[in-house]
């Protein structure tokens, strides 16, 4: 009972206790504040060892409350680190954009979707950094605040025209319609061509980067090899036709001004096979250069652009009918660099046939001829261009090329009479070939066997509608190609017989004539009944008067040939 104080003793030993604190601090009370609790243990601990004191039990205190105060940072860090987590997954994304112009140091002109803003701009921001076609950043409230420079990805479109403010007019090969666009400074040096590939930004707003000129098939003669008029025998009238078609109008411009006399635009050769469609072609393009720079002086390089028909036919839609834009298109950059340019088509009527509606499909030719009809006679002239169109079958061939304004000259080019085949010989059996006779003796020799009215030369009976008949011999169906392939065929005899003897052995009369023969009988084939009016289109006749076609071939064996009727 003595243990126990009564409360008025233990008020007294309180206030004792409060009497025997030091009046006189170490700190004042506003300085703890500012203390951790660590530091406050530190500062009560030195104040009792220097009152003598070892208190082990504030070093006890003293380490968990630094234990406490370590834990207590980490969680503080880890609080922050998850609310700037936090924060950012709530905050809005941010947008890109792409500069169109900069306005001053202040504002810039950008698109963003496919819309047009005036925006701020960050002061920290480069006036360099802000070109035409760049790409930007910009926040919330559409204000950009960071560049990153020409885009990498974009669509790729053609160049139709460069205007002259410094703007590209484009197209593309789906069909859409034309836009205009600005040029990236990187670009507003360069001379971009018609035709020529260039990438656009995300917003399709800006040129940023010139990618090349496509994919073009390489149909071009680099070089033209001499080709004089000179060379091409037994076709002096087609020549003629060509030379007035072609070089007068270019040779004496002044005075086809002077009638206001429109120049053709194009021509079409045709004819039986292998009488030197496709030679003529190559003859136009290297005597109007050679005529030029006689008359003139000035020598203008030649464009030769050679096109088989079938090759623009392909199985992708709207691909074939991109073909015959291109083609055009480059005929047009070299007419518009001073080249003399040609877009020859060979097998024409493969491309170009009649339009018939289609059955269960779709019928190329029904896009392909208005593309063609387009690209002659359209918005954008086509000037110093010469279209040259060849075909046997141009029959087959659909009106609205051929008529006047699109095709204007049509020349025919006919298979090779007696006289002009004895040209087309001494083309091929020339002086330096080593010969068993003179050249002049052969070439009269082998050109009156061609020609001989012979039971030996019948080649085809024919049974016209007024009960009248007539044969066709294998000079009426000779070309130049027959002729060529005689002389080559000759030689490889003369060089086999050369090889057999061990010395040379020159072409002989012999050789020739079995070349001859061996030529025409590996030639001696026939269409199907059903393609006999076919086979007439290939020669002088009227299929309209024939009534039957009979092959001399069985005659000549000691057989009965089956005739063709009509």
């Amino acid at each position: 009972m003595d243990s126990v104080q009564p409360k008025s003793q233990a008020k007294k030993t309180v206030r004792k206790e409060t009497a025997d604190t030091p009046e006189d601090p170490i700190l004042e009370p506003r300085d703890v504040e500012h203390l951790s609790a660590l530091q406050l243990c530190d500062l009560i601990s030195a104040t009792l060892r220097l009152r003598g004191a070892n208190p082990w039990e504030i070093r006890l205190l003293r380490d968990r409350i630094e234990e406490m105060e370590v834990l207590q940072d980490q969680a503080r860090q880890a609080v922050e680190q998850l609310t700037e987590a936090v924060e950012k997954l709530r905050a809005p994304a941010l947008r890109l954009a792409t500069v169109l112009q900069r306005l001053n140091d202040t504002r810039a002109l950008i698109c963003v979707g496919g819309t047009d803003y005036v925006a701020q701009v960050d002061p920290a921001l480069k006036t360099t950094d802000l070109s035409a076609g760049v790409r930007v950043l910009v926040n919330e409230a559409f204000a950009v605040t960071d560049a990153f420079g020409l885009d990498k990805s974009g669509p790729i479109v053609k160049v139709v025209e460069h205007l002259e403010d410094g703007r590209l007019r484009i197209g593309q090969d789906t069909g859409h319609a034309e836009t205009v666009v600005l040029l990236a400074p990187p670009l507003a040096a360069e001379k971009l061509k018609a035709g020529t590939e260039v990438r656009l930004d995300v917003n399709q707003r800006v040129a940023v980067e010139i990618v090349g000129t496509g994919k073009r098939v390489d149909r071009t003669l680099t070089s033209i090899s001499p080709l004089p008029w000179s060379a091409i025998g037994g076709q002096e009238e087609a020549v003629r036709a060509i030379r007035d078609c072609i070089e007068l109008p270019i040779l004496h411009s002044a005075l086809f001004k002077r009638f206001k006399h429109q120049v053709p635009k194009g021509f079409l050769l045709y004819g039986p096979p292998g009488c030197g469609k496709t030679l003529l072609g190559k003859a136009t393009a290297y005597n109007l250069r050679r005529q030029l720079r006689e008359s003139t002086g000035i020598d203008r390089a030649e464009f030769f652009l050679h096109v088989k028909g079938p090759e623009i036919l392909n199985m992708w839609l709207g691909e074939s009918e991109r073909q015959v834009r291109d083609l055009f298109a480059q005929c047009r950059e070299k007419a518009a660099d001073g080249q003399l340019a040609f877009l020859f088509i060979d097998e024409a009527e493969s491309i170009l046939g009649t339009r018939h509606a289609p059955r269960g499909g779709s019928n190329i030719l029904s896009t392909l001829v208005p593309m063609f009809c387009t690209e002659m006679d359209g918005l954008e002239p086509l000037q110093n261009v010469v279209v040259i169109l060849a075909s046997n079958r141009a029959d087959l061939i659909d009106p609205a090329i051929l008529r006047p304004g699109r095709i204007d000259r049509k020349i025919r080019v006919r298979r090779p009479d007696e006289r002009a085949a004895r040209a087309i010989y001494g083309l091929y059996l020339t002086d330096d070939l080593p010969l068993a006779e003179a050249r002049e003796k052969l070439l009269e020799q082998i050109s009156a066997l061609h020609y001989a009215k012979t039971e030996s030369n019948r080649f085809l009976e024919v049974l016209f509608r007024s009960g009248r008949r007539e044969h066709l011999y294998r000079g009426d169906l000779a070309s130049g190609a027959i002729i060529a392939a005689i002389v080559e065929r000759s030689k490889s005899y003369a060089i086999g017989r050369s090889i057999e003897e061990g010395a040379e052995s020159p072409i002989r009369l012999e050789d020739l004539t079995r070349a001859f023969e061996t030529e025409y009988r590996e030639n001696d084939l026939f269409p199907p009944s059903d393609m006999t009016e076919d086979w007439l289109k290939l020669t002088d006749l009227d299929a309209t008067n024939v009534v039957r076609l009979e092959p001399c071939r069985g005659k000549r064996a000691g057989a009965g040939g089956s005739g063709t009727a009509i």
